[in-house]
């Protein structure tokens, strides 16, 4: 027989999140001098702007009933009243309609502080006490009202037996009283109370702290509630249910009463998730259900096997993985954490201001949204949580490198959302599973999710070549289960100053990373404190959404789940794609600040110094190129005039004036100028294509139209894969041609001809437009060079010689001795990652391919390439890349025996 929903409010389906089962309350009530309450399922959350609740009314008083309340609730009640007032939501109906049948409340746990509110609101509504026993009290607890009795779910760990007790006592003996006595009819009445309800912007911090979430609280905490908060109490009153209907349904007793307090837990919680938010606490939750998970029991009994242990030793071992990575979101440590935040980000920022967040709030409704940002500070984490949480919206949880499971840090970043998460999952099969079917679990439960697909913070202002792991985790969670369409959310983090800058610089020069500790933070509060960091942008990319990246890539998945070891062919390629994608929204969503286009300007000089009249009419040109030619609908740009942008840069410490009687120099120097470098990065994939033509007439006073684009054309491929450019080759060859229509409009370059034979040529000397070329190139000139140090290198050892690792090391080292013994260079021209991509192009154009040894093979086509550098390069560096590449060493042969 069919089982009927035996309340009048929806059962919910079973994928809604409210219908999983929370935790039963205590099995039997206290004696009424505990002061204690019981619990509620142990999670956290962060209120909706409204949940959707209903305007709070006070229903109409009528004399209360004529049966007396025990002794001990009268004097309690007197002394509670002071610190208690009620605001009740009444059902669909009215409860004091007139019906005889009598009324037994229902509540989600026992307690004495809800026992006294549940009787303060049935005064004050006018309805009959809850601690006045029902006729013949069925119930047998001598008061007219009980609650769900705690739930002792079947353990996890193998081989134990579940305890016997799953349901309300209380509840299965009204059921029974029911069956027993056929005139019987008692009205079910839920009822939800909730002390302090979601705070609002202007809540007190302890307030925040003690208002009502869906955490376990104790006595203590409960009644610093009621003091804090008791005059702002919500009693809400569901519609009364029949008890007589239900038992009609002829279910067996054990049944009915099971699917009843079901409907009963579902029903609180929805309450719940209106009032306060939805439940956001993953931590033991979300461990229990990673740890029930298939994948996870087989690689536990395979660890037992390896090891040669019993599986309990496993499962614990897997219980503490999860306990290390799972988030322990707390609604009040997020609130009472940006009441920290809001002062210091007064204090050391000079403003965050904030791009294209409507257009993801118009575009995330029904998504999983994955915030993807790039990675420049530790502050990163922070600064997006709180603009989201500022701004209404929920924070996501973070993924955290686990050295910031740090004492104290740790446990507050956790509670904030990070989940933490080892460097290396290698060797470790069993934290690897853990940890894959724990993002599953966040994916499929519909939290937001936050991670760095760089896989670490930039120590040279540029995206780093992605990362997949977390995005294939991502993508496999939502095929095993793809119910919910998943959204990812690049994001943009624009700093002026760093707070870990002179780390970077220590890092740069060569010195080991320094490992965080408690100390270090706390000694280094002071002096950020004391810093003046300028402005912070954050800006929204477009959003990607997965299952338009799976149509393109995954033409064979026909939107049915995968299973756990299912592992199609298309996944390695469409991972691969989607990461890409992402960085190129990224910089996409670029912000030019004041300190990006000094570092610009100022780094192109070889003193690193202009006078101020360069430097403003240098910024001038930066911006016009960026306005005229705007590199996406998403890029900003900062509004300030030029002599407002070099007043900022005096302000904050970047820029040094000299004053001379023929104009003020203004100038960076050490490791200002290094620190410099990393802004200059930031944003010289917004230049490519200006650069690119400023580079053509660095050693070239004419080239056609013609060359430069085909010449663009040829290192475009290589350009994009370094800079996550977003064009094709016809796109950037469109761009080369309309900066160069800016070009010769603003007078750096002259032209003459018609047509394709059009020939540019920039003026002779060191005139002002030849000054202003050089500096606007300068962004790319050092990119050639490591070019053609590798084709260098490549040409001087010959084909079959090297392999891609013997290759990246040589080019590295030729980096570093040029740097050495000619002008310096910036920070990343000997990053082996950069010759890394470089030399990975190379092999997927196959100009160059490995042989049966691995060694790299290549033809006649780098000679071409050589030939083409000419234009590029001036001779004289050609020919100290050429000088200083290394060869190979040769095993040397031992001489041979003597007759």
């Amino acid at each position: 027989m069919p089982e009927q929903n035996p309340l009048p409010f929806p059962e919910p389906a079973p994928g809604d999140p409210s219908a999983s089962p929370a935790p039963d309350q205590a099995t039997s009530a206290p004696a009424p001098a505990v002061a204690g309450d019981g619990a509620v399922p142990p999670e956290s959350a962060v209120p909706p702007e409204s949940a959707g609740a209903a305007a709070p009314t006070t229903a109409t008083a009528r004399p209360p009933a004529q049966a007396k309340r025990p002794l001990w609730a009268r004097l309690l009640g007197w002394l509670s009243d002071p610190w208690l007032d009620l605001k009740l939501e009444p059902g669909d109906r009215p409860l004091d309609d007139g019906d005889p049948r009598p009324l037994c409340y229902v509540l989600e746990d026992y307690g004495l502080s809800n026992a006294l509110i549940l009787d303060k609101a049935c005064r004050q509504a006018g309805l009959p006490s809850p601690l006045v026993p029902l006729a013949g009290d069925p119930t047998g607890r001598k008061r007219a009202y009980l609650a769900l009795s705690r739930r002792n779910a079947a353990p996890l760990i193998p081989d134990q037996r579940p305890a016997a007790r799953t349901h309300s006592d209380s509840l299965a003996r009204l059921l029974q009283a029911h069956r027993a006595d056929p005139a019987l009819d008692v009205r079910l009445v839920p009822v939800s109370i909730f002390v302090g309800r979601a705070p609002d912007r202007h809540s007190g911090w302890f307030s925040v702290l003690f208002s009502e979430n869906w955490a376990i609280v104790g006595r203590f905490r409960r009644l610093l509630a009621i003091l804090l908060n008791g005059r702002d109490t919500l009693v809400r009153f569901a519609t009364p249910v029949s008890l007589r209907e239900t038992v009609a349904e002829g279910l067996p007793p054990e049944r009915t009463v099971r699917k009843l307090q079901r409907v009963l837990r579902a029903h609180f919680r929805r309450i719940r998730a209106a009032i306060i938010g939805p439940d956001l606490s993953t931590r033991r939750l979300l461990v229990n259900k990673v740890l029930a998970a298939e994948s996870v029991r087989e690689t536990i009994a395979n660890q037992a096997r390896r090891d040669g242990s019993k599986t309990a030793e496993a499962w614990r071992k897997a219980h503490a993985y999860a306990w290390e990575i799972a988030a322990d979101y707390s609604h009040p440590v997020v609130r009472s954490a940006s009441f920290v935040l809001t002062p210091i980000w007064n204090r050391i920022y000079r403003g965050v201001l904030v791009h294209h967040l409507d257009r993801l709030k118009e575009a995330a409704p029904g998504h999983e949204v994955v915030y993807v940002p790039c990675h420049r500070s530790h502050m990163d984490y922070l600064l997006l949580s709180y603009l989201l949480y500022e701004r209404g919206i929920v924070p996501p949880h973070i993924a955290a490198g686990i050295n910031l499971n740090l004492p104290v840090v740790g446990t507050i970043l956790r509670k904030g959302g990070a989940f933490f998460m080892r460097r290396s999952f290698r060797g470790n099969p069993l934290y690897s599973a853990v940890f894959t079917e724990y993002v599953a679990q966040l994916v499929s439960g519909g939290y937001s999710l936050e991670y760095f697909i760089e896989g670490g913070r930039s120590r040279t202002g540029r995206l780093l070549q992605p990362k997949g792991g977390m995005i294939a985790m991502t993508v496999r969670a939502y095929l095993r289960q793809p119910t919910r369409p998943v959204l990812f959310q690049p994001v943009y983090i624009g700093y002026e100053k760093l707070m870990e800058g002179n780390s970077y610089l220590d890092e740069l020069s060569g010195k080991p990373k320094e490992k965080e500790s408690i100390w270090s933070l706390l000694w280094g509060i002071p002096k950020v404190l004391r810093s003046n960091y300028g402005q912070v942008v954050v800006n929204f990319g477009e959003p990607i959404r997965l299952d338009d990246m799976l149509a393109e890539r995954a033409p064979g998945w026909d939107g049915r789940p995968l299973g756990e070891e299912e592992k199609p062919a298309w996944l390695a390629d469409a991972v691969d794609a989607l990461a890409q994608k992402i960085q190129v929204q990224i910089n996409c969503a670029a912000d030019v600040n004041p300190i990006n286009l000094l570092a610009l300007a100022l780094l192109s000089t070889p003193k690193h110094a202009m006078g101020e009249g360069d430097l403003r009419a240098q910024i001038w040109l930066s911006k016009t190129l960026l306005e005229e030619l705007p590199y996406s609908d998403r890029c900003t740009v900062t509004p300030h005039a030029p002599e407002e942008i070099i007043a900022h840069g005096e302000e904050i410490g970047v820029l040094n004036r000299t004053p001379h009687p023929l104009g003020d120099v203004l100038s960076v120097h050490g490791d200002t100028a290094v620190l410099l470098s990393y802004f200059r990065n930031n944003v010289v994939h917004l230049f490519t294509a200006s650069s690119w033509i400023a580079c053509c007439f660095q050693h070239n006073r004419r080239m056609s139209r013609r060359t430069l684009v085909r010449l663009g054309r040829t290192l475009y491929p290589f350009l994009q894969a370094e800079l996550f450019l977003p064009w094709s080759e016809d796109e950037f060859a469109q761009r080369v041609e309309r900066n160069a229509d800016v070009f010769v409009r603003e007078g750096l370059l002259l032209q003459e001809g018609e047509d394709e034979d059009r020939i540019l040529y920039r003026n002779q000397g060191q005139s002002d437009e030849v000054f202003r070329l050089r500096a606007i190139g300068h962004t790319l000139q050092q990119a050639f060079e490591r070019y053609y140090i590798a084709i260098s290198v490549l040409v001087k050892n010959g084909p079959g010689t090297l392999g891609t690792a013997e290759l990246e090391s040589l080019c590295q080292l030729a980096a570093q001795r040029l740097s050495l013994l000619y002008a310096p260079a910036a920070p990343e021209f000997f990053d082996k990652s950069l010759f890394r991509g470089f030399i990975q192009k190379l092999r997927e154009m196959r100009v160059v391919w490995p042989d049966q040894n691995s060694k790299l093979m290549f033809d006649d086509r780098l000679d071409v390439w050589a030939k083409d550098a000419k234009l590029i390069l001036g001779r004289e560096l050609r020919h100290t890349i050429e000088r200083v590449s290394p060869e190979a060493a040769k095993p040397v042969q031992e001489p041979a025996p003597a007759d």
